[in-house]
């Protein structure tokens, strides 16, 4: 029996939703390998392009600027690298957050990126921009996950004090490489962490010498 229009139209739509989708994916994961692969050279929305096997046209479709696909590809990046906080208490989902960031850092496809980014950012002040939009963002999702745990928190707690220690930790690790950010160097530092969110210091949480 020939099929009726009404057949068709769903099944239609369905198509060009997965070749958007298909196309947008292509032009995110393109971005995060030129990343990599630049030596902190300038990405371009033209390389962007040939890269991800599409028009210019369609990657200003979905976003406003290079920036703005640069900095979702990095907020995905993010994304995949620290799952959303999860456990029961403060210390549980800080240990699990600064563990998934320091392992992610030693992955080296995204240490690439990183290494990267920053070296662009260094002579365009485009790209300083996109990392401190960037930088502020894990900022946030750090507050968020200490936010979720209200009950725990010290009256007099300093929270971008604790933001500050993390990343200022993770950053001068990163880019000097003086020591590493291990899995030993994570869970010292949110045991550490967690004892100044709660005000319930214990002793020996200081960081090891590796």
């Amino acid at each position: 029996m020939p099929q009726q229009p009404d057949d068709e139209t769903p099944r239609r739509a369905h198509t060009g939703r997965r070749r958007n989708e298909d196309a947008r994916r292509a032009i995110l994961d393109a971005v995060l390998v030129l990343l990599a692969e630049s030596g902190g050279a300038p990405v371009t929305i033209d390389t962007i392009a040939r890269a991800a096997g599409v028009g210019k046209q369609t990657i200003y479709r979905w976003w406003p600027s290079k920036g703005a696909v640069l900095l979702e590809a990095l907020m995905g990046l993010a994304g995949d690298v620290v799952s959303p906080p999860e456990a029961d208490t403060l210390r549980a989902d800080l240990t699990s957050f600064v563990t998934a960031t320091f392992r992610g850092a030693r992955a080296e496809s995204t240490a690439a990126v990183l290494r990267s980014l920053v070296r662009e950012a260094a002579r365009d002040p485009h790209a300083a921009d996109l990392v401190r939009t960037f930088t502020e963002s894990r900022r946030d999702a750090l507050r968020a996950l200490l936010a979720r745990h209200p009950d725990e928190l010290a009256a007099a707690v300093d929270l971008d004090l604790i933001v500050d220690q993390l990343y200022g930790l993770f950053w001068y690790r990163f880019l000097l490489a003086h020591r590493p950010l291990s899995e030993q160097a994570a869970i010292t530092l949110a045991a550490a962490l967690a004892d100044q969110a709660t005000a319930t210091p214990a002793a020996g949480n200081r960081l090891r010498r590796e």
